[in-house]
């Protein structure tokens, strides 16, 4: 049943909000333009340590090695088939993030020195 205000009464998949979300300044690779690709790949390659990531919300931050600030990591730029876990050693390249291009992510991580620790893979549930 609706009401005057076109939205559903119920929980129905056709609710409509009135509220608007607005997007996230993260480049993932999905929605990634050829040219911020490009500028991406142009960059060196740095080297880094996970600080943390967590699997369930999809993103990390990255220590770099050379110091500084701590660079974010989305689950969409991670290569290879372990799960990153605090302590591995990687290698990355950075991408700057809009509006102003100001702050950068790792993007090409590359997971170069497991720790000790058991690594899930991918495809495997989470424990």
């Amino acid at each position: 049943m609706s009401n005057d205000y076109g939205f559903n009464s119920d929980d129905s998949p056709n609710k409509t909000t009135s509220h608007l979300q607005l997007p996230s300044p993260i480049i993932t690779r999905r929605n990634r333009t050829a040219s911020t690709s490009e500028r991406a790949l142009g960059n060196p390659l740095e080297s880094g340590k996970i600080k943390s990531f967590c699997r369930e919300k999809g993103h990390g931050f990255v220590s770099p090695e050379k110091g500084g600030e701590d660079i974010f990591v989305h689950i969409s730029d991670i290569e290879g088939e372990y799960v990153p876990l605090p302590g591995d050693e990687v290698i990355y390249r950075l991408c700057p993030i809009p509006p102003k291009f100001e702050k950068f992510q790792a993007v090409h991580v590359r997971i170069v020195h497991l720790t000790p620790e058991k690594h899930l893979k991918w495809d495997e549930p989470p424990l």
